[in-house]
């Protein structure tokens, strides 16, 4: 049993308990060269708590939509008024697969980025994948702090928030980790990544490491 299990295993233990236990060193070297990579519906709190979660690990954070818009040299709302959102996707498949080749780090991706299979392949090559899963309350309170999601803007926002929650959600659970994103404060989140992100990768390590004095 390794640290993170006992810690696991006690009666009450808070995910800030089970998270002190966590050698984040050990944890960074498990991921090696890939990207911890956080994908799930707008508002989720990708960028939010990515950079958090980066700061904790020593890594470094980027967000797929800046570097986008730095390539473009203009902002996500512009590109998508200009060119539309299928020069937008395309344009995002090619900046995230360069930017996956730089890990590790901590990668926000936009909310509909996971939805390209052939960015799922890159993640799945290059990274490991949470999902940040929120429920519509808590993400239709969080966007409508901002004015700037081209998808929401029409007369029907929460309607179309509901298709987008319906239509990608099956495509998030592909991801390879999940994390529910609660209306708590960030660093709780960053507490559950962190201790899911344990849990995943050394017992990995216990199952190679099984194997090989088997061979």
């Amino acid at each position: 049993m390794t640290e993170y299990d006992k810690a696991r295993s006690s009666e009450g233990g808070s995910a800030e308990t089970d998270v002190k236990t966590v050698d984040l060193a050990r944890l960074v070297a498990a991921l090696g060269h890939r990207s911890i990579v956080l994908v799930g519906i707008m508002g989720c709190g990708k960028s939010t708590v990515g950079k958090r979660l980066a700061h904790r690990l020593g890594l470094e954070f980027i967000d797929a939509d800046t570097e986008i818009e730095r390539a473009a040299n203009m902002s996500v709302a512009e590109i998508f008024a200009e060119h539309g959102e299928p020069y937008f996707r395309s344009g995002e498949e090619r900046v995230i697969a360069r930017l996956l080749r730089e890990g590790p780090q901590v990668l926000a991706t936009g909310g509909g980025a996971f939805m390209s299979e052939a960015t799922r392949s890159e993640i799945a090559e290059h990274g490991l994948s949470i999902w940040l899963k929120v429920d519509f309350d808590t993400v239709m309170a969080r966007v409508r702090r901002r004015s700037t999601r081209p998808l929401l803007q029409n007369p029907d926002p929460e309607g179309t928030m509901r298709k987008l929650i319906a239509d990608r959600e099956p495509v998030y659970a592909k991801a390879a980790l999940t994390v529910t994103s609660r209306d708590v404060p960030h660093e709780a989140v960053v507490d559950q990544i962190i201790a899911t992100l344990a849990e995943h990768l050394f017992n990995r390590e216990a199952t190679s490491a099984a194997q090989t004095s088997m061979s």
